[in-house]
């Protein structure tokens, strides 16, 4: 399967509910934890994380953390 086709259904950008439902259903715990130690890429705006789908492919591909350059 291509990157590019995988989570089709859901937007380049996911908050953490669709991370978790993305990752199998974990728990909202592991989630804050996988996103406040870098385990996957993310941006917080507010008090809100936003996470490119891109990184959390290459999450479960189990490739190098994604490094994307945010501005």
């Amino acid at each position: 399967m291509k990157k590019q086709e995988m989570f089709k259904e859901y937007p380049d950008v996911v908050e953490v509910e669709d991370l978790r439902k993305m990752l199998g259903g974990i728990s909202k715990k592991l989630a804050y934890r996988l996103l406040t130690e870098n385990e996957i890429r993310s941006v917080k705006v507010g008090r809100a994380y936003k996470i490119p789908k891109i990184c959390v492919i290459e999450y479960l591909m189990g490739e190098e953390m994604c490094h994307i350059q945010v501005s």
